[in-house]
């Protein structure tokens, strides 16, 4: 028996809120992946090693880029995360919103008309009377307003996570802050399906490049990370080396363990942009 119009499209609203992120909303992360396929290079460096860098100056000219910013936000917006199922969706979710509020900030707050050099340019750090961006309540989610802060560590690292055993240290290495010393930032979006290969792959990979791992003699150098979020990589393994141990490759396992000694690299906040990176080759190929 053929449908009614307007029972056909009751019955795809009331089905609507059962289903899955996954099967409800393919297209939810559409706009941010947009920018990322358009502007977003990745360098593989020797080791296998990855870094990635954002073309800020080319999104700024995408006579689009207002249209896309405002779609992708309008769809935060609209979606109840309370309908995310399981640790791999609800984990992804969460991490592409964090990477993208980010790129979305640096992108349109600009002081004067012109690209900040640093995140900490907007407030914190360097003007103590400003909050830092990880702390303004400003990226809104199902109606909710949310930091930065309130992402990463209220929820993907918070005690409600952490009480249903979703917490991972690994998220450090996939959240991103807009900053040559943070972990890469990826061509593709985070989704259930490709989240652990992911977070191993990002993981492994930041051990191979020297902005996160470095050895000279008997002292292993790291990133800050690990002095700011000590007790994160005490929980996942017993101790930062030992986290270390778990997700690096054969490789930089074994030089790390010849190693006595733990020193800090310091974190480069210069904006993610080609020019920044001191390795690969951004915008040469």
């Amino acid at each position: 028996m053929r449908l009614t119009r307007s029972f056909s499209i009751f019955l795809a609203l009331t089905l609507v809120p059962v289903l899955a992120w996954a099967d409800i909303n393919p297209g939810l992360y559409q706009e941010y992946q947009e920018l990322l396929t358009k502007y977003l290079t990745e360098q593989t460096l020797p080791g296998n090693g990855l870094v990635s860098a954002f073309d800020y100056d080319a999104a700024m000219a995408d006579d689009e880029l207002a249209k896309t910013l405002v779609s992708q936000r309008q769809a935060l917006e609209q979606f109840d995360p309370e309908t995310l199922e399981g640790r791999e969706e609800s984990v992804a979710f969460w991490v592409n919103a964090y990477n993208f509020f980010m790129l979305a900030q640096i992108l349109t707050e600009r002081p004067d008309g012109e690209l900040i050099s640093s995140v900490w340019d907007y407030g914190g750090r360097l003007n103590p009377f400003v909050d830092s961006i990880f702390e303004r309540k400003k990226f809104v989610v199902g109606g909710k307003r949310l930091s930065l802060d309130g992402i990463e560590k209220g929820i993907l690292l918070g005690k409600e996570y952490q009480s249903r055993g979703w917490k991972d240290a690994r998220v450090h290495f996939v959240v991103n802050c807009a900053s040559v010393g943070c972990p890469p930032l990826r061509k593709q979006i985070y989704t259930a399906d490709n989240l652990e290969a992911m977070l191993e792959e990002n993981t492994r990979r930041a051990f191979n490049t020297p902005y996160h791992l470095r050895i000279s003699g008997d002292t292993l150098y790291g990133t800050e990370l690990f002095k700011w979020y000590e007790q994160d990589f005490v929980e996942a393994a017993g101790s930062v080396r030992d986290f270390i141990d778990q997700w690096a490759n054969d490789e930089v396992a074994v030089e790390v363990s010849r190693t006595s000694t733990l020193e800090y690299i310091d974190y480069d906040w210069s904006l993610n942009r080609p020019s920044n990176f001191s390795t690969g080759n951004f915008g040469q190929e």
